[in-house]
């Protein structure tokens, strides 16, 4: 099975891309599911249909949903959301207001990835393709299973244990009902579910497109986009150019839009390098219909196979030396000053310009000591050795 997410700066034209990606692979035969994380839902917009809570035809193959947010929330988070109610009405809180209190920021976005991890076990697609929110909404969201994971696994069993011993204590002293078991255990299965979902996302079958236009603001942005996501172990694979303008029989107004695409478009060609710079030139109407779209991602991937694998290893590995070993993490684009890297205990620190990432060290690497680090060619390589036979030298 075949996933792919788009991501872009918002306006860029990424929905529709992704549409068009998705009736290209049901038109080769693929079975196709397309859905959103992004609030907006305009993926029906696009095939010019009405789209349902749960997956829905639009051409042979090829399904469209749109997350119904409510629903997931309510099966997904009623425990937890019960447990703040009885808490916020202990205080005083006005019930209509304690209901929007208790809805997470963001939640329609983390569901959405909830439901592509079940579409993914189901074994009932080809390709997924994701039409995700904008840039910097997709990089808080694709972070999220790793920090959950690092909350779950060093505060929560501390938290759990502390509120089984209090809680009759707490209760009489406060007034304030304590968690029971069903909450924590909600927790956990949105701890547990998410990070399968980040070893979905970070695995070898997954990949995400960064879209844009030839404008140096928007080019600035996808630059920083792959550093990120590289950062955070997610495979980009490509870069689409959209609304191209075409030089051919350009009148004066829109040749001197043509040059400045041009270049803007040569420096996207330089700082992908390595990357397939797939072009989709402006067109006289908007694509809308799937038949359209189609015809949209044929003529941008010009018969490159848009669902191959994305080839080479990802963006994390480590490789065993003969006196230990080295960590290697592509961070393409950052610079030396950029990179911020720090060790405690069995985790690594890594900070890239706003973003942070805490790698948990695999038990290999946790038992070595940090012995140099640098930043060159786009990867950040730290080297571990075993302090072992210092130790017992001295």
């Amino acid at each position: 099975m075949r996933i792919l997410l788009f991501t872009g700066k918002g306006g860029v034209g990424k929905s529709t891309v992704a549409a068009g990606t998705a009736a290209l692979a049901a038109a080769a035969g693929h079975r196709t599911l397309v859905l959103s994380t992004d609030a907006a839902h305009s993926l029906g917009d696009a095939y010019g249909v009405e789209v349902g809570p749960e997956p829905t035809p639009v051409a042979d193959g090829l399904f469209v949903q749109q997350v119904d947010a409510q629903l997931r929330f309510e099966q997904s988070w009623a425990d937890v959301q019960g447990y703040l109610l009885s808490v916020l009405d202990v205080a005083g809180v006005d019930p209509v207001a304690a209901e929007e209190l208790t809805v997470i920021p963001g939640a329609e976005e983390v569901l959405a990835l909830l439901e592509l991890r079940l579409h993914a076990l189901s074994d009932e697609w080809d390709v997924i393709v994701v039409d995700c929110a904008p840039t910097a909404e997709t990089l808080r969201l694709l972070a999220l299973p790793e920090a959950l994971g690092w909350y779950m696994q060093r505060v929560f069993p501390t938290q759990q244990r502390v509120v089984k011993a209090l809680r009759p204590v707490l209760s009489r002293a406060a007034g304030v009902p304590m968690p029971r078991g069903t909450v924590f255990d909600a927790l956990e299965r949105l701890h547990h579910e998410l990070g399968e979902v980040h070893a979905l996302l970070a695995g070898p079958d997954a990949s995400v497109r960064i879209v844009l236009t030839p404008e140096q603001v928007v080019l600035a942005e996808a630059r920083r986009s792959w550093t990120s996501l590289s950062l955070f172990g997610y495979r980009v694979d490509g870069v689409v150019a959209n609304r191209v303008f075409p030089a051919e029989g350009a009148d004066d107004w829109r040749a001197r839009w043509v040059l400045a695409q041009d270049a803007v478009l040569a420096e996207a060609e330089e700082s992908f390098a390595g990357l397939p710079l797939w072009r989709s030139a402006y067109r006289a109407e908007e694509p809308v219909g799937v038949a359209a779209l189609a015809g949209l991602a044929s003529a941008l991937y010009a018969g490159a196979d848009p669902f191959a694998p994305p080839a080479g290893a990802g963006p994390f590995r480590v490789v065993r030396t003969t006196d230990g070993a080295a960590l290697h993490l592509a961070l393409p684009l950052a610079t030396r000053d950029e990179v911020d890297l720090a060790r405690h205990h069995d985790e690594l620190v890594v900070t890239v310009g706003s973003y942070r990432r805490v790698l948990s060290l695999p038990s290999s690497l946790s038992r070595l000591q940090v012995v140099g680090a640098r930043v060159r060619d786009g990867e950040l390589r730290v080297r571990f050795t075993d302090p072992a036979p210092a130790a017992k030298e001295g």
